[in-house]
């Protein structure tokens, strides 16, 4: 290796760190689970059977749904994935490609509730697809799928309980043996890990024919050696180099999306576009439109690598829209020191529903509090509106004493915080800019 020249690594950082977040995220998902999600092998579910809470440390996790989530490792060849019918109850089966494009969508929006069948082939697959079995061509042999279940509270559970059960993934081969992510070198330095893991997983599991000319431009890096890892032959400069760029570079990454990168109004940053980098892979359910997939090219490291620290897994906007808000009407960062107002009129235009989730900084988990609310929404049962149909959301740490007021509130943590507005099948009035988030505005001074 030569010199390293620090554009050079942070560009290799913003390139590979979603590739790097996603795959720990699968491995943790095969090996420990997360919080209401128990681990499961790959090529089968791990259904979450209750919503999620504190416990549930995943960035940006949402409140609203139960998910069914499910590593894929088409190394064994295809499987079938079956989905119940849902009577019209909302859903989404969400599948992430290893570098985290969204590259197709099954449920109510994308194809409905019937009962269904699809066969989830590898890249290159040219076999033959099972009777009645709709065909959803990976990009990576390594995928995800993040299915969400709405639900309407703890009564709800035994019904959404029964369709996760039976939304199943048989693979056609049982005997094969899924290989699985490959581990990093044995005894690869802890600060190389990001470099290697990059390296092994940017060969096992290849990037789009429009970012290999990227991936290339990193050669000078060692990402593109095969065989036996050059990490373990470097000079001191060179060590200290590509060990201190990590750090160096996710914090550049945590300030470009505290900053924004996104159309902002009132406050709110309208991520509505954050996930929309895919312009390769278009299969079942997916939008195929300049408005969707109109990212700057050379923007599109940098927003993925954003879209992946913020909110991994995040969905395009034609199925669920986010909006994030760090500050107040006057431009200050949101803290449990001060009570807050945010007043709908109207309520955010949803053909499914809409919700508003408490998060903490600066790691983006729900906050433990004393009634259990972490999100509060459209369908949050005893919601109190104002004489003009409005509805007013309390933010604060302590409860208000109005019981009225306790009915809307929203609790904060005691330091800074970060709501995230979510809205379900959003109307096109929330994507093209029509409707207008209202800010939040603060009611009291520190004390």
């Amino acid at each position: 290796m030569h010199t390293l020249e620090p554009q050079l690594l942070k560009d290799a950082f913003l390139f590979g760190f979603p590739l790097v977040f996603n795959l720990d995220q699968v491995q943790r998902y095969v090996e420990t689970g997360v919080g209401a999600n128990p681990s499961a092998p790959f090529n089968s579910f791990s259904h979450a059977r209750s919503l999620a809470g504190p416990a549930d440390t995943f960035v940006s996790i949402n409140n609203d749904t139960l998910y069914s989530m499910a590593q894929l490792d088409l190394s064994v060849g295809p499987v079938l994935l079956h989905t119940p019918d849902t009577a019209g109850r909302y859903f989404v089966l969400q599948f992430v490609d290893a570098w985290t494009n969204n590259f197709a969508y099954v449920g109510h929006r994308a194809t409905g509730t019937d009962a269904q069948d699809f066969l989830l082939v590898p890249p290159g697959w040219s076999g033959q697809p099972v009777d009645g079995a709709q065909v959803i061509r990976f990009p990576t042999t390594v995928a995800s799928i993040v299915g969400r279940w709405a639900c309407q509270g703890e009564a709800d559970l035994p019904q959404v309980h029964a369709l996760q059960d039976a939304t199943t993934l048989t693979q056609q081969d049982p005997a094969a043996a899924p290989a699985g992510i490959p581990a990093s070198t044995e005894g690869t330095p802890v600060n190389l890990q990001f470099w290697e893991k990059l390296r092994l997983w940017s060969q096992a599991f290849p990037p789009a024919e429009s970012d290999r000319p990227a991936l290339e431009s990193f050669a000078t890096l060692g990402l593109t050696d095969r065989g036996e890892s050059p990490y373990f032959a470097l000079g001191e400069d060179m060590h200290r180099a590509l060990a201190e760029s990590v750090p160096h570079a996710q914090e550049e990454l945590a300030q470009f999306l505290r900053a924004g990168g996104v159309p902002m109004k009132s406050g709110w940053q309208l991520a509505y576009h954050s996930f929309d980098y895919n312009s390769d892979f278009f299969e079942i359910g997916t939008v195929n439109s300049p408005l969707f997939t109109s990212v700057p090219p050379d923007m599109k490291y940098q927003l993925r690598a954003g879209a992946a620290l913020g909110g991994l897994w995040g969905n395009h906007s034609y199925e669920a829209a986010y909006a994030a808000v760090y500050v107040d009407a006057n431009g200050e960062q949101l803290d449990g020191a001060h009570r807050y107002t945010l007043r709908f009129l109207p309520a955010p235009p949803a053909k499914a529903f809409w919700s508003l989730t408490m998060y903490s900084m600066p790691d983006f988990f729900l906050v433990e509090n004393s009634i259990h609310r972490y999100s509060i929404g459209s369908q949050t049962e005893g919601l109190h509106f104002d004489e003009d149909g409005a509805l007013t959301i309390i933010m604060s740490h302590e409860a208000p004493a109005d019981l009225r007021e306790r009915a809307n509130w929203l609790p904060t943590p005691s330091g800074p915080f970060r709501p995230l507005l979510r809205m379900y099948e959003p109307d096109t009035s929330v994507v093209d800019g029509e409707y207008e988030i209202p800010a939040i505005q603060r009611q009291d001074e520190a004390e």
